[in-house]
Parts: C-alpha cells; sequence; structure tokens
C-alpha cells in the first residue's frame, strides 16, 4: 500500500468465538489489528473511534462477525501508519 492510498476491506473477526465470552471483544480487536497489518505491510494501525464503538456495539460477550473498514495510509514525520474507519 502506498501514501495515501485507501483501501476497502471487509475483516472476518470469527475467531474472536474461540475465546472465553469475556474476552472476545478485545480479541476482535487484536484481530482486526493483525488483519490490517498483514494486509498493509504496516506496523502501527490507528483504530477509528467510530470503529471502535462499533467492534464493542453488541458487548464484551457477542461482538461482530466480521465489518467493512476503509484503510488509509498516511505518513508523518517519517512515521508510517494506518487509519481504520468504519463503512457506512
Amino acid at each position: 500500500m502506498e501514501e495515501g492510498e485507501e483501501r476497502v476491506y471487509v475483516v472476518p473477526l470469527r475467531k474472536a468465538k474461540r475465546v472465553p465470552r469475556r474476552k472476545r471483544a478485545p480479541r476482535a480487536v487484536r484481530e482486526l489489528r493483525s488483519f490490517l497489518q498483514r494486509h498493509t505491510k504496516t506496523d502501527t494501525i490507528i483504530i477509528d473511534k467510530s470503529l471502535n464503538e462499533r467492534l464493542w456495539s453488541r458487548g464484551v460477550q457477542k461482538p461482530l462477525p466480521r465489518v467493512r473498514v476503509k484503510a488509509t495510509k498516511r505518513v508523518e514525520d517519517g512515521e508510517e501508519f494506518v487509519v481504520a474507519e468504519l463503512v457506512d
């Protein structure tokens, strides 16, 4: 992914169902970060507030099975990072 490029991904979060119920939403957030790191080849992922609220919208025990995300790669002060936003 190059600087300024935007991509839309459908991120599967089903693996979060394999952990104990009280750890599922935090695991879904980690799965999202892992997916974006793998597909954008960037270590730093910033999750937008609206996306985080959507991941937690059904509580800690029942996270979403998948989520549509818009990933935008940016560079500031020589640091590369990806901003993940919710797609409506």
